[in-house]
């Protein structure tokens, strides 16, 4: 295999995961619980909005799940999942980086991902490579990062409401 294979696999498996967790937000496709129950993970995390939260939050994880799987206008959908995972690395902190206690580890991972995708471009096989765009300056990847991270973070303090405790962290084994 070739570094263009790999950038293939990489944004395929990590866009259409994120375009899929999108989707459970807002529907009952793929174990889902649909766009009240999207809602209700909100609230439950402190955030204000209800559905219209939701509708947003998986919106912007489809879209940029699926611009990044295509990759077509790759650090768009690279500012776009750095957003959204920053986002829920705030909702996870507490509990720690370890996913087995609920912890940020995902979604950092998945922001390493995006950050590295627009370092590196999205490769040969792609609709950005296809339309004849060229391979993206240096710093669009630095303009991803910080826009996503700004925006996820700033996401969070509109939405967020400080009076609704958070959720208790999960027990830790020894």
């Amino acid at each position: 295999m070739d570094t263009d294979t790999g950038l293939l696999l990489l944004r395929l498996l990590a866009g259409l995961l994120i375009a899929a967790h999108g989707v459970q937000k807002v529907s009952f496709l793929l174990g889902g619980s649909g766009l009240a129950g999207g809602a209700e993970e909100f609230r439950h995390d402190g955030f204000r909005g209800g559905a219209l939260t939701a509708l947003a939050a998986g919106a912007g994880q489809i879209g940029s799940g699926l611009l990044l799987a295509a990759g077509a206008l790759t650090p768009l959908g690279a500012a776009g999942a750095i957003g959204v995972m920053t986002v829920a690395v705030t909702v996870k902190w507490p509990h720690g980086l370890w996913v087995q206690h609920d912890g940020y580890e995902y979604p950092l991972v998945l922001i390493v991902i995006a950050t590295t995708l627009a370092v590196t471009g999205p490769g040969r096989f792609s609709v950005d490579r296809a339309l004849g765009l060229p391979h993206w300056p240096g710093w669009s990847a630095a303009a991803a990062l910080a826009l996503g991270a700004v925006g996820g973070l700033a996401v969070r303090a509109l939405l967020h409401d400080p009076a609704v405790p958070a959720p208790p962290a999960p027990p830790r084994s020894p």
